[in-house]
């Protein structure tokens, strides 16, 4: 029988899932080149407190998402071994974690920005609301995926606040952000259903899986990516036309990843370890150079390309 442990609770803030916020630095980024406020080590600074902050917001939620999910980690192959249902976390203390850390993150995110400190705020709160009854949104199918993958303009947004004090990044680049959030957990969801096999198995580890099929989730995968290349083009249309260059780029990382969700034990179902994944990161590596270089260099060509043409009298 496992006893709790210091190891145990260290476990369960996954601080090893703080590679996720990578997503806040295209916030950082699209900040910096539309509305910049801070630069030189005042923008270091705030970068470093930032990622520390939304880092101890994030592991506050992971805490509540281990406690709460024992029950169901339980009927899981791999997951029955994690810290808590295997019984080596004492979960009165993991509650006060759970707070503590929320406390220190919001606080540390406070001396950046009031701006800042509500995203992180809403942030924990959507951890509560995907998490915890009476509403636990992690239960209901595609209501799911949506309230996970908010957390994806939730970073932008906290990165956009690291970096400048204008009230929002444009609603197309927070929109198209949020879909391709979708995309990515539709497929991680899928690979999961996959590999469990048996329908009785997957709906008693995760209930929403009463509800998918195979055929379901490819379907929202098809809808999530379409929409979030329709309000990525609304947002290059308006701010950078020379970013449509990287849309055979961009396809070629959702194609990548579609394909690596059809793997038996696939790296999609741990999206924290897909740094260590050469097939997708080669790809998303390149596409992020490429879009870059396209904020920095103009083309011409493509603008009288894509012009509206004269009216004919």
């Amino acid at each position: 029988m496992a006893y709790p442990t210091l190891k145990g609770h260290i476990e369960i803030a996954r601080f090893d899932h703080w590679f996720k916020n990578v997503f806040v630095i295209p916030g950082v980024f699209a900040a910096l080149l539309l509305a910049p406020d801070y630069q030189g080590a005042d923008l270091i600074w705030r970068l470093i407190a930032g990622l520390v902050a939304i880092g101890m917001v994030a592991s506050s939620n992971y805490v509540i998402n281990e406690v709460l999910d024992a029950p169901y980690d339980r009927q899981h192959p791999v997951k029955c071994h994690r810290p808590v249902p295997s019984g080596r976390v004492h979960i009165p203390i993991a509650y006060a974690q759970w707070l503590v850390m929320m406390v220190a993150g919001i606080g540390l995110g406070s001396t950046l920005s009031f701006s800042f400190a509500v995203v992180l705020a809403v942030l924990w709160g959507m951890g509560c609301v995907y998490n915890i009854r009476p509403v636990r949104s992690k239960d209901l199918p595609y209501i799911d995926v949506l309230t996970e993958a908010v957390n994806n303009p939730l970073r932008m947004l906290a990165g956009w606040f690291m970096a400048s004090s204008a009230l929002v990044p444009p609603a197309s680049l927070l929109v198209s952000y949020w879909m391709i959030g979708c995309y990515f957990m539709t497929m991680k969801r899928f690979a999961e259903y996959r590999d469990l096999k048996e329908p009785a198995l997957a709906s008693a580890y995760r209930k929403s899986f009463a509800f998918y099929t195979e055929q379901r989730l490819l379907v929202a995968v098809m809808f999530y990516g379409s929409a979030a290349m329709l309000f990525f083009g609304a947002f290059i249309v308006r701010y950078r036309l020379e970013l449509i260059v990287s849309f055979p780029f961009v396809a070629l990382v959702m194609a990548v990843y579609l394909a690596l969700a059809f793997k038996e034990d696939s790296a999609v179902q741990r999206p924290e370890g897909l740094y260590r994944e050469p097939l997708i990161m080669a790809p998303v590596i390149a596409c992020s150079l490429i879009m870059v270089l396209l904020w920095m260099v103009d083309i011409p060509f493509l603008h009288r390309l894509f012009a509206p043409t004269a009216a004919i009298h």
